[in-house]
């Protein structure tokens, strides 16, 4: 390190007392072995000795001293020493009578610039002569003010360089900004087991379910973290002194691991681990997790052992389900008989026993009925619904397959049925091995056929419209064209183009023939404009027309396939039609039972293709083809 340079005996003195501000011929460094107070000190030695730094860092400069802005520099050549300015220079007593008082006011210091002036030393009798403050100078002359952090040199500079007097705001108090507490947060949802009343969306209680009563939890799932405590960041005021934010609060995790559970420390944070799968159980009292072995649940569904049912994954019941009772999840295996109501979100439904008054509802996935199902309703958006026996019910699926069915109204894309008796059936595709009616239930088979005409319909008024619309719009062309072709328009138009692109410069002389030529065909170019808006139009209207016409023609071709009904030996009188439906993209037969049952049991309706007390028949029609 190279000593202190003299500026002046007390600034010399202060400089060789400090040890800490060390002036160099590339500039004015800091040792970072003695920022913050001792740094201070030796700044308020040099600035009360009337000398101030030239070219300051101020960021560097606040960050050496307070601790707080931007990372601080390195040296040039790798040094540790830490350059904030670029010279040490003594502060002229005329010049410092040019800074006048600050007004300070809750943290807050206001400085009103004005036009300065100094004395005219080569005339002291003469007009002081004008003079222009300096930032580096306001930065000391401020410090002895007691303005010693925060300043906006930024605006000062603007209100130095201003021509007019105003009251500026110089400095700011930086209010310390708080932590953040320590605090536990779930990882995973669903991790609270209560008996209380569900809440549903629209702010009500559901007395008959309960809120989660088996949260299920698979091995080496993260259940919650400890967020630790985010200390706050210091303030200052102007005139230096720290604030100190309020030490946040801590909080442990470890108290609340139980058996099946434990404590994991990773880059991620801490957190609290499930280390085997099974349901899991939290103590009301001391809070504690703890996850068990897997449940399967013996007790039935009812009102008394579990409520409704809302689960996140599988289940498995050996015991009833009671009538009205829902159950809401995955894949549901149901092993004895059920009264109530399952509900699958898109995995399998398997009933081992009966389905008596009840339902089966899959969103996406097969519905298997082992036992028979009696006056039930089941129903899947997209998948198989498979039965030993059917008595009554309304079944609705991509396929279904059923050896045994009577009394039932059933719609899906395809039907295989062994015996159908007193049955309303409607599907793409018909398979009955046997059929007939049975007591006063007649036997009543619908092919569901695309109803193209609608659609050619469409087409063909689709079509008609496009071709008016090119026909109006080559029309209007014709009438464009004619006023454009016109001698005086086209040497107009030309002659503005040129114009336009600078090619023509019009004298003050033509200015007056050219705008008398443009009064008299003004009412030509405001029909051309009107005649060109309206094609533009036109082609836009006739551009959506021939989408609506392409997006229909796909419809058509989506719709198309064989549609078949066989009936391998039909035993009384059973009676087959023509169902005609309009391929508009919607599901056929996902439909509310209601709507089922009407639509299966209603007025006859649509072409016979068979009616008979015996017989069989194997009877296709081919697909429609692409429009």
């Amino acid at each position: 390190m190279t000593e202190n340079a003299s500026i002046s005996t007390d600034s010399s003195a202060a400089l060789a007392a400090d040890r800490c501000i060390i002036k160099r011929a590339d500039g004015v460094f800091v040792d970072p072995g003695v920022m913050g107070p001792v740094f201070q000190n030796a700044v308020n030695n040099l600035f009360s000795s009337n000398a101030f730094f030239r070219g300051l860092n101020y960021p560097v400069f606040i960050k050496a001293m307070f601790g707080t802005g931007p990372d601080l520099p390195r040296a040039p050549g790798g040094e540790v020493l830490i350059r904030f300015a670029a010279d040490i220079v003594p502060f002229d007593s005329d010049r410092r009578a040019l800074y006048k008082a600050v007004k300070i006011n809750h943290g807050v210091a206001e400085y009103f610039f004005e036009p300065v002036f100094l004395p005219n030393g080569a005339d002291p009798e003469g007009d002081d002569l004008p003079a222009r403050l300096d930032v580096d100078e306001f930065v000391a002359d401020m410090w002895t003010k007691g303005i010693r952090f925060g300043l906006d040199l930024a605006q000062v500079r603007s209100a130095m360089g201003a021509t007019k007097s105003e009251r500026v705001t110089v400095a700011c108090r930086l209010d310390p900004a708080p932590g953040v507490d320590a605090q536990i947060i779930e990882v995973s949802s669903d991790i609270h087991r209560s008996d209380a009343p569900r809440q549903l969306a629209n702010g009500k209680l559901d007395l008959m379910a309960f809120q989660n009563r088996f949260p299920q939890i698979a091995k080496g799932v993260k259940l919650l973290q400890k967020v630790p405590r985010t200390q706050g960041q210091d303030g200052f005021e102007l005139s230096g002194a720290r604030l100190e934010p309020p030490v946040p609060k801590d909080v442990a995790l470890g108290p609340l691991a139980g058996p099946g559970t434990l404590i994991e420390t990773n880059a991620g944070g801490e957190f609290l681990v499930s280390v085997r799968s099974g349901f899991l159980n939290v103590d009301s009292k001391s809070h504690q997790i703890a996850i068990g072995d897997k449940i399967v649940s013996r007790d039935g569904v009812s009102a008394r052992t579990t409520g409704n049912l809302h689960l996140t994954g599988d289940y498995e019941e050996f015991g009833e389900v009671q009538e009205k009772r829902l159950i809401e999840g995955d894949s549901i295996t149901i092993h004895a008989d059920v009264f109530g109501n399952i509900v699958s979100r898109g995995g399998t439904i398997v009933l081992d026993a009966n389905l008596v008054g009840g339902t089966a509802h899959n969103a996406d996935g097969n519905i298997t009925v082992k036992g028979v199902a009696s006056g039930a309703v089941l129903q899947t958006k997209s998948g198989l619904v498979s039965m030993v026996r059917a008595e009554s019910c309304v079944i609705s699926g991509t396929r279904v397959q059923i050896e045994h069915a009577s009394n039932c109204e059933i719609i899906a894309d395809e039907v295989e049925i062994g015996l159908a008796e007193g049955c309303a059936i409607a599907a793409r595709r018909v398979t009955l091995e046997r059929c007939g009616p049975r007591r006063q239930s007649e036997m009543l088979v619908y092919v569901l056929v695309p109803d193209s005409d609608k659609i050619d319909r469409a087409m063909t008024e689709l079509k008609e419209q496009a071709e008016a619309g090119a026909l109006l719009a080559h029309q209007r062309q014709q009438q464009l064209d004619a006023l454009t072709s016109a001698p005086e328009v086209r040497q107009f138009m030309l002659l503005q183009n040129k114009i336009r692109k600078q090619e023509i410069v019009l004298t003050p002389e033509q200015q007056a023939p050219f705008q008398k030529m443009a009064l008299a065909i003004g009412p030509k170019l405001k029909a051309i404009g009107l005649a060109s808006n309206e094609i533009k139009s036109m082609v836009v209207a006739r551009q959506v027309l021939l989408e609506r016409l392409s997006q229909l023609a796909r419809q058509k071709h989506e719709a198309t396939g064989d549609c078949r009904l066989a009936l391998r030996k039909v035993d009384g009188a059973t009676q087959a039609r023509i169902m005609h439906f309009h391929p508009d993209g919607a599901s056929v037969f996902d439909i509310a039972p209601k709507d089922i049952k009407q639509r299966l049991r209603g007025p006859a309706s649509g072409e016979t293709i068979f009616g008979a007390d015996s017989g069989a028949l194997d009877w296709t029609t081919p697909g429609q083809g692409p429009a």
